[in-house]
């Protein structure tokens, strides 16, 4: 009977060492790079009552066995991937994979699942809570050299890239254009038909009315004392009018408007019946007007139908501007001195500027044309003497901006550039379009720092489709000589001949760019990294980064194998057979998570599962214990 008591306290000990394994599994629920344990049990030695025998006359029969209880049979570990947990800290290492960090404390290798390093005194690489110290895939300690500046390299390349405007915006030169076109006119004019003097009766007054260009009518009345009124009578009345001029032509009157041109008008209108001089000189009710046709060059300055009096010998016409350079323009032209003519007069202002040129156009508008295209304050302005006799309506024809003056179109960029000393250079590239519609690159160094000696790249053309087309042809490079000495060659990189990698040419944005440059100068130790092959990156002040060391993995035929030590590390076993040590992102081994740990693979839910499962059995084999003490005491009883 006792025997079963020996099975029950078999399976409470298998059973406790199970609770053992959850215990230890929830304690490290927290624990970075745990790997959850499980455990299994197999059946004791079982008592044999009877063999198993033969199939004879009476049949065969199997054997008769009863078990002796049960025992731990093994405890394996998970070591399945634990989920990623970021830090942020550099030296804070995960491995996605299975592979394991290889440290040595000097005596043994060890290997770990939780990365958590840093840097001793002698910059090595070392496990943070034991001071071993990591090693790489050659399996020596990695050293990280974190004092040695990064050296300057010279700039040897320059690219640039982006986009220089189709649509051209200069050079242009400024024009400055007449709003109305000078034009010869000929004056309104009416003749009448009588000669003979006319006999006005006394104490009548005889009248008619002019009207001159569209003016307020103007009244003429003579007044007759019975004596004959000559027609020299008649025309000194109209000549006293405004705007208008009288006199005798054959006897007869003649009326011709102050002003000339298509403008230029004269209409009579009768007076009383009986009492009419317009009838009585022959002069006609019609409207007559002027007429104007191209300008000569002996068209007189009188003889413009903006004109409003006849200028005299000694009249000035004020001329002033400003010239193509920026200098004033001050002058006057004296009627009869300098001239009379159209003609003269655009001779003399042509004389007055010595950056542009003043002449007529086909249409006979008066212009001042630039002679160097380029962004200018060109103008001019004409006026009347104020002791003038003549005058002309300037306004209808001063010149004004019809074409603006503007520069070359240029596009400018600029790149910081480094010596061969690592010093900090400012190279500045500016485009210009030039007159066939190509560029002209040209490069230019600070003054103070040194002199450009290469010559611009010129003639860069490009297709229908934006491309450049003539780039293999150029000698794209730039050389400068530093005013502290050397002399420095760079490349330029413009793109390619028939492809959109660099420079292009498209409608009217301008984005041309130095896009990058292969120089820096001398970089201090600013940031490290981990990449995922374990190599530990220096990221400098310049820009620029190296490989400083690298962390290794190690990898086990049967990881199961190791045993565990304490502290997160393991030790190799003639089960898990020898490490093979390496660089991570390779095989199995896995990758190098830096700023990460793993955390531990226990899951909890199904922990307190096997827990409930292992108190079950617990109990169930306690209870075993119970009822055969209950069968031994009955026993005892029956004596």
């Amino acid at each position: 009977m006792a025997s079963s008591l020996y099975t029950a306290l078999s399976a409470l000990h298998a059973h406790q060492g199970w609770l053992d394994v959850i215990g230890n599994n929830l304690a490290n629920t927290n624990t970075p790079g745990f790997k959850a344990a499980s455990a299994t049990f197999g059946d004791a030695f079982s008592r044999s009552f009877r063999p198993a025998m033969s199939a004879g006359q009476a049949g065969g029969s199997n054997p008769m066995q009863i078990g002796g209880g049960v025992a731990m049979g093994a405890i394996s570990r998970d070591f399945g991937q634990g989920a990623i947990s970021q830090t942020g800290r550099s030296f804070d290492l995960a491995i996605g994979g299975k592979g394991f960090f290889a440290l040595s404390n000097g005596r043994s290798d060890l290997f770990t699942r939780v990365g958590s390093f840093g840097l001793d005194s002698t910059n090595t690489l070392v496990d943070l809570a034991s001071g071993y110290r990591v090693l790489s895939g050659s399996g020596q300690a990695v050293t990280l050299d974190t004092t040695k500046p990064f050296a300057p390299s010279a700039t040897q390349s320059v690219s640039i890239t982006g986009n220089l405007p189709a649509e051209v915006g200069g050079p242009f030169a400024a024009i400055l254009t007449g709003n109305t076109p000078f034009r010869e006119g000929s004056a309104a004019l009416i003749t009448g038909t009588e000669t003979a003097p006319i006999t006005i009766p006394a104490g009548e007054t005889w009248t008619m009315e002019v009207t001159v260009s569209g003016g307020a009518p103007q009244s003429v009345a003579i007044q007759g004392t019975g004596a004959p009124v000559g027609m020299q009578d008649v025309a000194d009345a109209i000549d006293a009018l405004d705007h208008v001029s009288a006199s005798l032509n054959a006897g007869a009157i003649e009326v011709v408007s102050d002003a000339s041109g298509e403008g230029a008008s004269l209409q009579f209108t009768l007076g009383e019946a009986g009492q009419d001089l317009a009838a009585a000189c022959g002069l006609t009710t019609n409207l007559v007007t002027g007429s104007e046709g191209d300008v000569t060059p002996t068209t007189d300055l009188n003889a413009l139908p903006g004109g409003i009096a006849d200028y005299v010998t000694g009249d000035t016409i004020t001329l002033s501007g400003v010239d193509y350079d920026g200098s004033a323009v001050n002058a006057s032209f004296v009627y009869g001195t300098d001239g009379t003519t159209v003609a003269d007069l655009v001779s003399f202002i042509d004389g007055l500027y010595t950056g542009a040129t003043a002449a007529l156009d086909a249409s006979g508008r008066l212009t001042l044309t630039a002679d160097t295209a380029g962004a200018t304050e060109l103008s001019i302005s004409i006026s009347d003497g104020a002791e003038n006799a003549g005058s002309t309506s300037w306004s209808d024809y001063l010149p004004m901006v019809t074409t603006n003056g503007t520069d070359a179109d240029r596009v400018v960029t600029s790149s910081e550039v480094f010596d061969s000393t690592g010093v900090s250079r400012q190279l500045t590239m500016s485009f210009v379009r030039d007159a066939d519609g190509t560029w002209t690159l040209t490069a230019e160094a600070d003054a103070e720092e040194g002199v450009v000696t290469s010559e611009p790249v010129s003639g860069l053309a490009f297709d229908a489709n934006g491309a450049p087309s003539n780039l293999a042809a150029q000698n794209a490079s730039v050389t400068v000589d530093w005013t502290d000495g050397g002399s420095q060659t760079m490349s330029l990189s413009l793109g390619t001949d028939g492809q959109l990698d660099g420079l292009t040419q498209f409608g009217d944005t301008t984005s041309a760019r130095v896009s990058s440059q292969d120089g820096y100068g001398v970089g201090e130790l600013a940031d490290l990294s981990i990449e995922a092959d374990g190599d530990v990156m220096g990221h400098y002040t310049n820009g620029q980064e190296r490989t400083l060391g690298s962390v290794g993995l190690a990898v086990f035929g049967n990881a199961e194998g190791l045993e565990a030590i304490g502290g997160n590390f393991w030790r190799e076993t003639v089960a898990s057979g020898s490490a093979s040590l390496g660089a991570g992102n390779s095989g199995p081994a896995g990758v190098v998570i830096g700023g990460a740990l793993e955390e531990s693979n226990v899951d909890t839910a199904e922990e307190f599962v096997h827990l409930i499962e292992a108190q079950r059995g617990y109990q169930a084999s306690s209870r075993v214990i119970s009822v055969q003490d209950e069968l031994l005491n009955d026993a005892v009883n029956l004596i």
